[in-house]
């Protein structure tokens, strides 16, 4: 979606995406988790000089080092709280994050150097809900989300049902424009100042360097990563700023443009998606004589759904009961009718269409993929998913999945070699990066009576 004047004048979404549905932020929820504390702030209830220390009596380590008594809401919100190694991967595997956190080794005094901490956003979110005794979801809403008019968000919470912070939040993109232009108007929304102008000005301008120089590929001055960070958002080439996600979830607010450019997607190389912005939307913006763009094929965006023939060979009209595998699953069976084809493992069924999109709600063990596991469901919760199946050869069916309230999707393909199959998986998180592994081991059949 694209925004200049606090009009939409541009937007499309590849079907089976589309406006209606929340999407996975990754750690453009941290602009939130900032927001959070700015209404906190503004309402007296603490200030970025407060010692981190203080909201936590009961979680200190037992010996507490200079760094750590140091440490400031300022240091978390900046990346610059001194920890020797980034915490979160340690933190979300215990039980009580904020507790880990504090245990960490603060090798560095806070304020000094910059190093980008998840963990350090869920203390942020941590420290909101033990002052307003609310998720920072439910504070959030009747102060920001509520006056903006979004609807239908979530937020994952860690074991002690604090939000995650740092990651966890869905929202429509519609959302994501609006806390964009929010921010645009510093903090006002129909005439009514939300939150002061001071904290947006404080919150987004340069606050920390993040390390770095010149590239052999990259000066540093075109090195969207290089350009400062200041609470929760990233400083951009010129005189932008962003809260961004992993894969490319951008809200980006361009002052000098009156503009707003949001993009949800999956992609390796959030740089390169940046130089497009800056090569093409921005120059299309400042130029004196504008031209009308043809935005029709906008209205006509589709992700081309699985590739290959209908044909159903009657050899895997059977069940198959499997060998002993690391999903937990003993059978598979798969059922042709009309245009779409039903993929089922024990009591979880996906349904494909053949050549087509099929919508469904399924569980799947080990779906969806995802970055990190902290404030991952303990149970399975039903994803949404659209599905498309196609035979390539008279042998091999594959199936996309596609989870359209995230970045991801599973490629499933079924071998099979007369009474036996073989189902092997390739999520999209592992697609992009060869040196990973997918988790779930080829899944091994013989056909049942």
């Amino acid at each position: 979606m694209m925004l200049r004047h606090g009009k939409v004048i541009a937007e499309g979404w590849w079907e089976p995406y589309g406006p209606d549905f929340v999407h996975t932020m990754y750690s453009m929820s941290k602009s939130f988790t900032s927001t959070a504390v700015g209404f906190a702030v503004a309402e007296g209830k603490l200030s970025v000089e407060d010692k981190v220390v203080s909201f936590f009596p009961d979680d200190l380590p037992e010996k507490i080092s200079d760094n750590l008594a140091a440490l400031r809401v300022k240091d978390l919100l900046t990346m610059s709280t001194g920890n020797e190694k980034e915490p979160t991967q340690v933190c979300v595997k215990e039980e009580n994050w904020a507790r880990t956190f504090l245990a960490q080794n603060f090798a560095h005094a806070p304020g000094t150097q910059f190093m980008y901490n998840s963990a350090a956003t869920y203390m942020c979110s941590a420290i909101v809900q033990r002052l307003t005794h609310q998720t920072v979801l439910d504070y959030l809403t009747p102060r920001l989300f509520a006056p903006l008019g979004i609807s239908g968000m979530r937020w994952e919470t860690c074991p002690h049902g604090i939000n995650t912070g740092g990651w966890g939040l869905s929202l429509q993109t519609e959302g994501m424009a609006k806390f964009g232009q929010f921010l645009l108007q510093k903090g006002q929304w129909n005439d009514k100042q939300l939150l002061p102008a001071k904290w947006i000005d404080e919150a987004t301008t340069f606050k920390i360097q993040q390390p770095g120089g010149d590239k052999k590929d990259r000066p540093k001055a075109q090195n969207d990563w290089l350009q400062g960070y200041g609470y929760q958002f990233w400083r951009c080439q010129g005189t932008a700023f962003r809260g961004d996600g992993a894969f490319g979830q951008y809200t980006i607010v361009l002052p000098e443009q009156d503009a707003v450019i949001v993009m949800t997607s999956e992609n390796k190389n959030m740089q390169g998606q940046l130089d497009l912005v800056w090569k093409h939307l921005l120059p299309a913006m400042d130029a004196q004589a504008p031209q009308a763009a043809d935005l029709s094929r906008l209205k006509t965006l589709k992700l081309t759904p699985q590739q290959g023939s209908r044909t159903t060979p009657a050899a895997i009209k059977k069940k198959f009961k499997l060998e002993t595998n690391s999903l937990g699953l003993k059978e598979v069976s798969l059922t042709f009718q009309d245009n779409t084809c039903s993929f089922t493992a024990d009591d979880h069924t996906i349904t494909c269409g053949l050549g087509t999109w099929q919508r469904c709600e399924a569980t799947f063990p080990g779906t969806p993929p995802r970055l990190i596991s902290g404030g991952m469901p303990k149970k399975t919760a039903l994803s949404k998913i659209a599905a498309s199946a196609a035979w390539t050869d008279d042998h091999t069916l594959v199936m996309q999945w596609r989870y359209y309230e995230t970045p991801h999707s599973d490629t499933v393909t079924c071998q099979f070699d007369g009474d036996s199959v073989t189902i092997s998986f390739l999520n999209s998180i592992t697609a992009m990066n060869p040196k990973a592994q997918d988790v779930r081991r080829p899944l091994q059949g013989q056909a049942s009576l």
